[in-house]
């Protein structure tokens, strides 16, 4: 037994060798994009037209039809008709690459160019563990996932409401979501969007935790506004959308498509719709304030036809990626989109493939930013304890990948050959003994022992060691440090807006 442990003990110390460190992943290979010239002018095309014959509607909100009106869009009543290349010309200010900046200098992340980066999933209101199943979530859930997040290195965001606390109020829920992320975490996370007054509570949390001047200087906010496909942004989108970007804070446009209920049945066809979404949106950003960060999002899942539910890992939903991010570079914008979706309820061979299918095909159609790349269960309704674990180590694995094979002078291992000659073997090569703690990626989550090591050391399943895992990660967590002023000024800000929103005291 002991030296079982011992074993263990010297694998994940090598596995964690592998993992990668830094904030985010900058990639060294190409992407793969399923469109050519000929298809990317007819998609271009069929945006602008819908833009122009059919328009989009911006509900509820007389300001924004006067922000278009005043520009020189064609407005009636609050449906919004754009000249062809009139939201082209008006995205051109918003950046292609920009820094969203972490409370620790150090966990700040490059958005956009060749930078990649993984995020936990977004707004599961179930949590599911091996031990206690599926449950609703609640505050103490989003902590302890806030935790495992911080505490594994290939996941490079803090994410937003990585699960919906359901035991505090919906109005009040906003300022524990921030308040954790800023101190059970140093990485970067993600403003609310369900209501302006939230919006804004997000953005002076962040001023307490990083400084007023730093924040109205800098991006310290990546927020997503989600269009209600086909063709509709609603107020309460609208008023996020300005105040994050009037702040100039990080605001990604990100249609949310169930293909042949929310689009057409056909990739090209919803390809052209998302487009005309995001250009008329992110040129709103643009008008309210020039240069503020503005990123092209997608979600699109294919509906099953023949029972009307989403599915996940389908070749459609990649080929859409691959095809989309072509149209985000088109138009200078960043891309974001979604990582290792599942409609599994539990962490099986199912939620395994789907995810990986999923996962494999944002990453080689090089999505900047991977939401939804550790967690998801039954296509978002639930996070899972052990899903992320087993899901962030194939983060790991992706992003080891995307750093491409090394062509160095010691790489090709010359004298390898030299030392051993024909018919010897490479294990006690003085280059193998050099490089053997790096050479292969080696994952914490999978088990490539033979099956008599396997039985002996108790024949565990991959979600029990993945429970395991998140067992001893959230053991060993230390929470990041904080200046105790900085903490309590979070703490007063939380119980002073809970007394106003609610007449209660914290």
């Amino acid at each position: 037994m002991q030296e079982r442990r011992g074993r263990s003990a010297r694998m994940q110390e090598r596995s964690a060798k592998s993992k990668v460190s830094s904030p985010y992943v900058l990639r060294r290979i190409g992407i793969v994009s399923l469109i050519d010239d000929e298809a990317v002018a007819i998609i271009e095309r069929n945006a602008d037209r819908i833009l122009d014959e059919i328009g989009m509607e911006f509900r509820g909100d007389p300001q924004v039809l006067e922000i278009f009106r005043q520009a020189g869009a064609r407005v009636q009543g609050e449906r919004v008709r754009f000249d062809p290349g009139w939201c082209r010309d008006k995205i051109k200010t918003a950046p292609k690459i920009f820094t969203q900046h972490a409370r620790n200098p150090a966990r700040s992340v490059q958005i956009g160019g060749e930078a990649q980066l993984f995020c936990p999933s977004f707004g599961p209101p179930f949590v599911h563990d091996m031990e206690k199943g599926r449950r609703y979530a609640t505050i103490h859930d989003f902590h302890e996932i806030t935790k495992l997040h911080y505490s594994l290195n290939a996941v490079n965001h803090s994410g937003g409401v990585v699960v919906e606390p359901v035991d505090l109020p919906v109005p009040i829920r906003h300022l524990h979501m921030a308040h954790t992320h800023l101190t059970h975490s140093d990485k970067p996370f993600m403003g609310a969007v369900t209501a302006p007054e939230r919006a804004r509570d997000t953005i002076e949390m962040a001023k307490l935790a990083m400084g007023a001047g730093f924040v109205d200087a800098n991006c310290v906010l990546y927020s997503v506004v989600n269009t209600n496909a086909p063709l509709v942004l609603d107020e309460t989108m609208l008023w996020a959308l300005k105040e994050y970007a009037r702040a100039g804070q990080a605001v990604v446009v990100s249609p949310f498509v169930l293909g042949g209920a929310m689009s057409p049945v056909t990739v090209a066809a919803t390809l052209a719709q998302v487009m005309a979404e995001v250009m008329a949106s992110v040129a709103l950003i643009q008008l309210i304030r020039p240069g503020a960060p503005s990123v092209f999002g997608t979600f699109f899942s294919p509906l099953s036809l023949r029972t009307g539910a989403p599915t996940f890992g389908t070749p459609e939903g990649t080929q859409f990626q691959m095809c989309a991010k072509t149209l985000a570079d088109r138009l200078g914008l960043p891309f974001h989109s979604v990582g290792a979706l599942t409609a599994s309820k539990v962490p099986d061979a199912q939620a395994g493939y789907e995810s990986q299918a999923q996962l494999m095909g944002a990453v080689m159609a090089g999505v900047n930013f991977i939401i939804h790349a550790t967690g998801c269960l039954e296509g978002l309704l639930t996070t899972g304890y052990e899903k992320i674990v087993m899901d962030a180590d194939r983060c790991a694995a992706m992003a080891r990948f995307t750093q491409g094979i090394d062509f160095s002078e010691a790489a090709q291992a010359m004298e390898a050959f030299h030392e051993i000659g024909p018919g010897g073997h490479f294990l006690g090569a003085a280059h193998t003994r050099e490089n053997f703690e790096s050479a292969f990626w080696l994952g914490e989550m999978s088990d490539n022992g033979t099956y008599e090591q396997w039985t002996a050391e108790g024949g565990l399943w991959q979600q029990d060691r993945a429970a395991a895992r998140a067992k001893q990660i959230l053991r060993d967590y230390e929470a990041p440090p904080m200046d105790i002023a900085i903490h309590e000024a979070l703490d007063d800000f939380v119980a002073r807006r809970t007394f106003e929103i609610t007449g209660e005291r914290a």
